[in-house]
């Protein structure tokens, strides 16, 4: 499994995240690691700050539609839903749902309270990213 697809709604959080985590842990084992979203929005400015806690760098990175996504491209592809309905995906690759909520999702938060949220998700998909390495690479 050498090209990998995170997919969410919006392309904005946990899919973000999950690419440079993926990037991070795996570019040196050939790994192509790319994001997207169904509906793609903006990257969310809590992902790109908590991502930099970890010296992880997003804030160059752009939500992409699936739709630009080439299904030959992709060997397995990782959902990222947990209360919405994920996208789907054409093709032969194959699949993993990793149901992370979504921390942009909350209302009424103060700053320090989102980005435990996003904390959360991240680290969450961390310890995933981690397994998958383990398990299927």
């Amino acid at each position: 499994m050498k090209r990998i697809l995170f997919l969410c709604v919006a392309n904005s959080a946990r899919s973000q995240m999950a690419e440079g985590l993926a990037r991070s842990r795996l570019s040196w084992r050939g790994v192509t690691v790319q994001s997207a979203g169904s509906s793609p929005s903006v990257v969310n400015p809590y992902a790109v700050r908590v991502m930099d806690e970890i010296d992880i760098d997003i804030s160059n990175h752009a939500s992409k539609s699936v739709d630009m996504i080439d299904p030959d491209s992709v060997d397995l592809v990782v959902t990222l839903c947990a209360e919405e309905v994920c996208p789907a995906f054409l093709g032969g690759a194959q699949r993993r749902h990793w149901p992370i909520p979504d921390p942009a999702t909350a209302e009424d938060l103060d700053d320090a309270a989102m980005l435990k949220r996003f904390r959360v998700a991240r680290d969450t998909i961390s310890v995933m990213i981690d397994k998958l390495a383990v398990e299927a690479l």
